[in-house]
């Protein structure tokens, strides 16, 4: 299993289509599950999370590459 974060036009919009897709390497997840206050993939594989600006910008960190601060991103567990 592995973290997916995936964006969205803001807002209520006729668009809904995918606007980003990046998939996370799995070496990621620890420290992006703790920043989130989850326990497990198992505990968050229960939907997909709307991250806050703030996680972005940490995540952002975490992984060394920007992430797009135009779009709503969610973030998920793929098998």
């Amino acid at each position: 299993m592995y973290l997916c974060i995936s964006g969205f036009l803001r807002g209520v919009n006729v668009d809904d289509s995918l606007k980003f897709d990046l998939d996370l390497k799995e070496s990621y997840n620890s420290r992006i599950l703790q920043l989130l206050g989850h326990r497990s993939l198992n505990a968050m594989a229960e939907g997909e999370w709307l991250l806050t600006k703030e996680q972005v910008i940490e995540i952002s960190k975490i992984i060394g590459e920007s992430l797009p601060t135009d779009l709503d991103l969610f973030i998920g567990v793929l098998a």
